[in-house]
């Protein structure tokens, strides 16, 4: 039996809260850049991770103007998703940042990071998932 997840598997896990690991290209004679990120995704939806205009991973994206993340269980039965696609950049919206903190810390906690964390210079970027490699080791036969 193959461990692949369906279409809908893959996207429901990807809903899920997981922290992901972003990977874009880094440039001639670099590896990429992979570094954990909060993230929002909606089933058929896009990707949505915010950062700041000139972190790295900002500036990297823009080159290349796209993206990878993977999002995993870390206990087993093992399950991860990575999908990549092309992203676009705007300045961010703060109900979208309050969002996606209250996602990953609760109302109460969301907040407080926000009020710690101002967004100076604060991009918003989306991807569209072109891409996808699952598993889902749950599936494999005993």
């Amino acid at each position: 039996m193959s461990v692949n997840m369906s279409p809908a598997e893959r996207e429901s896990f990807l809903a899920e809260v997981h922290v992901g690991v972003l990977a874009v290209a880094a440039g001639d004679g670099r590896g990429p850049l992979a570094t954990p990120v909060w993230y929002s995704y909606q089933p058929g939806g896009v990707v949505t991770v915010t950062t700041g205009e000139n972190s790295t991973k900002a500036r990297a994206i823009a080159a290349t103007g796209r993206f990878s993340l993977c999002a995993q269980d870390e206990a087993p039965p093992y399950r991860y998703v990575t999908v990549e696609g092309p992203a676009t950049m705007e300045p961010s919206d703060l109900s979208e940042r309050v969002a996606i903190a209250r996602r990953y810390l609760g109302h109460e906690a969301g907040d407080a990071w926000i009020a710690a964390n101002p967004a100076i210079d604060e991009v918003t970027i989306r991807m569209t998932p072109e891409r996808w490699q699952t598993a889902d080791f749950s599936k494999e036969e005993a």
